[in-house]
């Protein structure tokens, strides 16, 4: 069996600014992506990919970018994370969205039915090997699963309006869980659930959303606090600490 992981990374964070780094928190010096912001003097997309890169399970790493910032990733790579190409690591042009991405990842990798696809955002750096882990054998055993956490907070469902949001109603927490990745799958179920989406012209929120809509069901397993996807300056300051600690 092979694990190949797909990590999404051509997006342009049109929900919000890129993330200056907290060396650059004074100067407030942009990026051109949230990816490439430097935590620790690395970018987090390296990061990201060292931890999958560190699995022994992990086979094979593709990585959909913007067309051109492909070449300066690969120089990148070469010179300053040399460690990560001990893996098969190969880059891709990524769509205008996630989903796109992906599925231009899965439209050119090999692989077998039963082989495991993991796919990880490619801003959160602080996944640990046990939960990659756990997806996989997840995923081996139920066909699909992702990581997630229970939630914590009271959970309202509202409907928003011109003036800002009114509270419908009260979701039990114990039904709830909040999604993270890793997200994995056999090959057969994402493919399937994939072009299936792409067929009906559907966008779903992640890639367990194609598979549950594709009629699979969906195991979890447990993520980590830790494991945050960052997207604001606070959170580039809390993942620095974690990387400190």
């Amino acid at each position: 069996m092979k694990v190949i992981v797909i990590i999404p990374a051509a997006g342009l964070g049109t929900r919000m600014a890129p993330v200056p780094s907290a060396k650059d928190a004074k100067t407030r010096k942009l990026h051109s992506s949230k990816q490439f912001t430097e935590l620790a003097g690395t970018p987090i997309l390296i990061h990201t990919v060292r931890k999958f890169a560190a699995v022994e399970e992990v086979s094979e790493i593709w990585i959909a970018l913007r067309k051109n910032e492909i070449d300066p990733f690969r120089e990148r790579l070469a010179r300053e994370a040399k460690d990560l190409l001990k893996k098969k690591v190969e880059l891709v042009v990524g769509g205008e969205h996630r989903q796109e991405s992906v599925q231009n990842a899965l439209n050119v990798i090999t692989a077998a039915a039963d082989d495991i696809v993991l796919v990880h955002d490619a801003v959160r750096p602080l996944v640990n090997a046990e939960i990659i882990k756990e997806v996989i054998a997840a995923a081996t055993k139920y066909g699909a699963a992702i990581a997630a956490l229970p939630a914590v907070d009271t959970v309202k469902q509202v409907e928003r309006t011109s003036e800002g949001a009114i509270v419908k109603a009260t979701i039990p927490r114990a039904g709830v869980v909040l999604a993270q990745t890793p997200q994995g799958f056999r090959y057969s179920v994402i493919k399937k659930a994939f072009d299936e989406a792409a067929a009906d012209g559907f966008t779903g929120t992640d890639e367990a959303s194609l598979a549950e809509r594709s009629g699979h069901e969906v195991a979890v397993v447990m993520g980590s606090p830790r494991n945050i996807k960052i997207t604001n300056p606070g959170d580039m300051e809390l993942a620095e600490f974690y990387l400190r600690k």
